[in-house]
């Protein structure tokens, strides 16, 4: 094909195996082109739409408008603007960066076009009121159609409606920016160290990772990053404690400094825009706004969760401190915990996450958990190396049924780089919906089809090196079973609809499938089914396995306030009714005092770096984690008491739960499954805070 003729790929079907994304053939220019093109698209669609003569229904309605989930073979603008948010987290550079500030206010405008077109909203609005006897999922998600609109401002004034345009095409481009300015402060900073003496302590694996990193940019010696996989080793082993402080403040201040990177006034004002988002709308806060659709149902359910934890967990969690303390025989700084609590932990139980890393080759984790998915569902992985993918660290999967049919593709991204965001998420390519059976233009029947979802689990584990392969904590294994249970919920989606199928679920049940995965990584009956020394192929020996149950509970509490404290900070962001005026640090040092037990230094800041509220959509939400946790404890007790790997248990949690998506209100879904609702018991029994009662 000549140059001249080239078609921008986005615009075709795609010609891959089950029609993968062929990121081998996408550029750069055409994205902009087929941003371009689909909002056309969709403003054409939506026409037709609101100039249908015919009475308003489900079907030329509401089906219509979520016409990029059924009716149609594909949506363009769905299908780059998928592609496109995956890869600026994924895989970006400055040129994605730059379009994404271009297309920003673009793509809000369009949205709000679409949310606060009266036509359009006149015709939902009748289907609410007027509709045929529906299915329950059917009536889900006219329910979410309507509420949608409104949440949007379509039954604000005209000048309301215009005031909400502003402050959604403001909030959407600093949330971008926020992003963009984290992903390059944390990229930019390196300990460079060449003097071999300060490596005192590291394990040889983190002496190898940094000297590879060194290599990599053409430096000598040896390099640290703020990526989690060079970092936590460094501030677990080293004993150079000025250098510790150097790494700690270096990503305790990330984004606080006086230059372009600086997220302070970005936080202020999305906490402010979000604020006056909420109180246009009618609510009295964004916490409000939020908790419409959350389990939690209000603000003070979320605080009362919270306190209930402080309560059951601060007194552990100080005794736990005090013993580090006493390891350290000097005033704890918040450099020293890792390296002091790694001290008590080998004390007490003789085990650190070095012990155990020969045991977790990355392509036997690999086989394990799928393996582990394979024992409880009967499902198998294969690699296909014919699908496309963005970058040769990720490697691409078909997965079939325990019937051997199609079930998903299946992609995982390992490994830290310069162009990825830190941390790990679950995202997809293409949801699941049922295509119902339609009449083409040459009339041609299509038969009813079951479209399959492409999930992803992006992570940033540790790297092989030029003399060993991968070798990860269980801290990352457990880390991949989380984001692995959320790709179940994917993989596993069996709805009509795209918008209630998978992890479109209210975000404090969306952790539930993630979290409960978990439980496996210190379960012995699971690791001794991959956990081999990747030079000698001895399994890892059960004396060391009950090493790994005993430390379970290891600063535990303390974690658990860690996770508190989070959750105290964003509600106190967005509880707010009146406009944020206070200073981001003293402000957030207060209001997560209750759950924290070191001491605070004043120039550190969590919230210009705190990802999930600014910019990742957990805003009034990051007490999901433990919400969902209570429901994950609850729920793996199901499982100790009827079988780890119980087919049968295993089969109602996949109906009930992982294949129902949004179709019903999250708390049916799970009583269906457990039989009744969850408690706070089993949470507590399993991290050691209340003993077992005996019947």
């Amino acid at each position: 094909m000549t140059e001249d003729k080239r078609t921008n790929p986005f615009f075709l079907s795609y010609d891959t195996p089950h029609s993968t994304v062929p990121f081998d053939r996408i550029r750069l220019e055409d994205y902009e082109e087929a941003f371009l093109e689909g909002i056309r698209r969709d403003d054409e669609e939506i026409e037709k739409t609101i100039n249908n003569p015919d009475e308003p229904t489900f079907e030329n309605t509401i089906i219509r408008h979520d016409y990029s989930k059924g009716e149609y073979y594909y949506d363009l603008l769905e299908r780059v603007s998928t592609v496109f948010s995956n890869m600026l987290s994924a895989e970006t550079n400055d040129d994605l960066d730059n379009l994404a500030q271009k297309m920003s206010p673009l793509l809000t405008k369009h949205a709000n076009d679409v949310s606060l077109n009266p036509r359009l909203f006149e015709r939902v609005k009748y289907v609410y009121e007027h509709h045929r006897e529906l299915t329950s999922e059917e009536q889900m998600l006219l329910d979410n159609c309507y509420d949608g609109f409104v949440r949007s401002g379509a039954l604000l004034d005209k000048a309301g409606k215009e005031r909400l345009r502003q402050l959604t095409e403001e909030s959407s481009l600093l949330s971008l920016q926020f992003s963009q300015n984290l992903l390059k402060e944390n990229k930019a900073f390196e300990l460079h160290i060449t003097d071999e003496q300060d490596l005192d302590g590291l394990p040889e694996t983190a002496r190898e990772a940094a000297a590879l990193a060194a290599r990599e940019k053409n430096k000598e010696g040896w390099v640290f990053t703020l990526d989690h996989p060079s970092y936590a080793p460094f501030m677990t082993y080293s004993t150079r404690r000025e250098l510790r402080k150097q790494m700690y403040m270096a990503k305790n201040t990330l984004c606080t400094h006086d230059n372009s990177e600086n997220n302070i006034e970005i936080c202020k004002r999305l906490i402010n825009l979000r604020r006056e988002m909420a109180q246009l709308l009618g609510y009295e806060t964004y916490a409000d706004y939020v908790m419409k659709h959350r389990m939690a149902g209000n603000a003070d359910n979320v605080y009362k969760l919270l306190h209930e934890l402080i309560e059951a967990y601060k007194p552990t969690a100080l005794k736990e401190v005090e013993e580090v303390e006493k390891i350290g025989g000097e005033k704890l700084e918040p450099w020293d915990f890792s390296f002091y609590s790694h001290k008590l932990q080998m004390e007490r139980y003789n085990l650190d996450a070095e012990m155990l890393r020969p045991y977790f080759q990355l392509d036997k984790v690999i086989s394990g958990v799928f393996g582990l998915a394979n024992r409880l569902y009967g499902i198998t992985f294969k690699e296909n190396k014919d699908i496309p993918v963005y970058h040769p660290d990720v490697k691409a999967y078909e997965v079939f049924d325990k019937d051997g049919s199609y079930l998903a593709v299946f992609y995982a991204d390992f490994h830290p780089r310069k162009g990825k965001q830190g941390g790990a998420w679950m995202t997809e390519y293409q949801g699941q919906w049922i295509e119902k059976e339609r009449v083409l233009e040459n009339g041609e029947i299509r038969p009813e089809r079951n479209v399959r979802p492409h999930v992803s689990v992006v992570m940033n584990l540790t790297k092989p090196t030029e003399d060993n392969p991968a070798l990860l904590t269980l801290g990352e294994v457990e880390t991949f079973l989380h984001e692995f249970g959320h790709s179940l919920h994917g993989m596993f989606a069996n709805t009509r609809f795209e918008s209630l199928s998978g992890t479109n679920v209210w975000w404090d049940f969306v952790e539930l499938p993630s979290q409960f995965m978990e439980n496996y990584a210190v379960e012995r009956d699971f690791l001794r089914t991959f956990a081999f020394h990747y030079k000698t192929g001895e399994p890892l020996p059960d004396e060391l396995i009950d090493r790994i149950i005993r430390s379970r509970n290891f600063m535990a509490a303390y974690g658990c306030l860690r996770q508190v404290s989070f959750g105290l900070l964003d509600m106190a962001y967005y509880t707010k009714r009146d406009e944020f005026t206070d200073d981001i640090i003293p402000f957030e040092k207060d209001a997560w005092k209750e759950a924290i037990i070191l001491p605070q230094l004043p120039e550190t800041c969590m919230t210009v770096q705190f990802s999930h509220i600014m910019a990742g959509g957990y805003a009034a939400g990051y007490y999901s984690y433990k919400w969902a946790e209570v429901l994950d404890a609850d729920a793996f007790s199901v499982f100790k008491h009827e079988g780890i790997f119980n087919q049968e248990t295993a089969q109602r949690f996949r109906d009930c739960i992982l294949s129902r998506g949004g179709t019903e209100h999250p708390m049916k879904l799970y009583e269906r499954f457990r039989g009744g609702k969850p408690t706070i018991d089993a949470l507590l029994e399993r991290n050691g805070i209340k003993v077992t009662r005996k019947q």
